[in-house]
């Protein structure tokens, strides 16, 4: 197998850790603490924009950064977190503390988003290898399918919550290992591996429209990532099958990053992000209008192949606009993304206590996602770097 593939594999085994368990494993297992009544709707909402903040502050972390040397330890020290922070949520049961603890997960997941990219992202173009990171986070999709599949299994051994906690630290440990070993250190950098490379900054209202519709997109992306498994959970006639709904989300994200980046080469960049987009919006309406299995589980399916897409195109057209410190654009992209999500589930959390059901939520969130697009339309129209861009295929 060839260096490139063993750096984007220790990518994605830092994704499968980071995102999958650390950090998206709350979500199959939020109805199993609903149930065993440690958590409620609201303290639900709650840890999840926690969970959030912590992203976005180490996104921000990773957008200050510019010694390679310094990511990659704080890459590896991120994997650590990782599994520490999966078992601190076994280890308690006062919400302050694992507030604590989705914080640090949060912290973790931004390392292997963010500052793993950058790193990857370098090798490649200090290698004259593709900038595509589609294999890296095909580990995000397939991260959330397997966190669905060991909560499941674990139910079906009537495993209780904490246990199951404890297992997947267990599991995190074996993930980091790859995720760990398979990514080089960095070596010094040299102006001839970046002399073809030059950076290309956009235009500012290119910069704020990018950063007002990729917080459109956070808001959206939040609400099903977050809420899914317990949406539903309370469907009528669909009790027992929030785990498949999230199962099928994330088997349909993990080969859509490679069809996004075959799609970007098509359309350009932007193009593409706005298809996402508005497919998402779809999605995100589906479980409203139809509240059998199968257009729920299309809505899965569809919003899985879609979010993780409008992700990746994003971060890697961040890269290629500036492949001499990918992950600075990278993570002011993403503290607008992760903006959203700090205060996006608690509201959601909130209304659906007072309500009764989601539904207010989604279609706050279909209208996010919707307005996003719209944005993406505007700049596609209007900015010369919009089509300076789109000529990157």
């Amino acid at each position: 197998m060839s260096p490139r593939f063993y750096v984007l594999l220790a990518g994605f085994f830092s994704q499968l850790l980071c995102l999958g368990v650390a950090r998206f494993a709350y979500t199959p297992l939020l109805p199993l603490m609903q149930q065993q009544s440690v958590l409620d709707d609201a303290s639900g909402g709650y840890l999840a924009a926690v969970n959030y903040l912590g992203y976005m502050a180490g996104a921000l972390l990773a957008a200050s950064l510019s010694n390679l040397k310094l990511k990659d330890t704080l890459y590896r020290l991120g994997l650590i977190l990782a599994v520490l922070s999966t078992l601190g949520m076994a280890l308690t049961t006062n919400v302050w503390l694992w507030s604590l603890w989705r914080f640090v997960a949060g912290l973790s997941s931004a390392g292997s988003m963010l500052i793993a990219s950058g790193l990857i992202m370098h090798w490649l173009l200090s290698h004259k290898q593709r900038a595509e990171l589609g294999i890296h986070f095909a580990g995000l999709g397939l991260g959330i399918a397997m966190s669905a599949l060991l909560v499941e299994l674990m139910l079906s051994l009537q495993l209780d919550w904490r246990a199951q906690w404890h297992y997947l630290a267990l599991f995190g440990v074996l993930l980091a290992v790859p995720a760990w070993r398979w990514l080089p250190r960095p070596a010094a950098v040299t102006t001839a591996a970046h002399s073809r490379s030059a950076d290309t900054p956009p235009s500012v209202r290119f910069y704020r429209l990018m950063l007002a519709s990729y917080f459109c997109a956070g808001y959206g992306y939040v609400i099903s990532a977050t809420f899914i498994v317990t949406i539903v959970e309370r469907m009528p006639g669909l009790s027992g099958s929030g785990n498949l709904s999230f199962i099928v989300l994330g088997l349909a994200a993990a080969p859509a990053v490679l069809l996004w980046d075959l799609i970007a080469r098509k359309t350009g960049y932007l193009k593409a992000i706005m298809l996402a987009l508005l497919a998402q919006s779809a999605a995100i309406l589906l479980p409203l209008w139809f509240s059998s299995l199968t257009p729920v589980l299309l809505s899965a399916a569809l919003f899985g192949a879609t979010f993780v897409g409008v992700v990746s195109l994003v971060l890697t057209m961040a890269g290629r606009l500036y492949p001499s410190k990918p992950a600075k654009l990278m993570g002011k992209m993403t503290l607008a993304y992760g903006s959203a999500q700090v205060f996006a589930p608690a509201l959601t959390g909130y209304l659906a206590e007072v309500s009764g059901h989601y539904d207010i939520g989604l279609y706050l969130a279909a209208g996010f996602v919707a307005l996003g697009a719209l944005l993406i339309a505007v700049l596609i129209a209007m900015d010369n770097t919009a089509q300076q861009l789109d000529a990157l295929k």
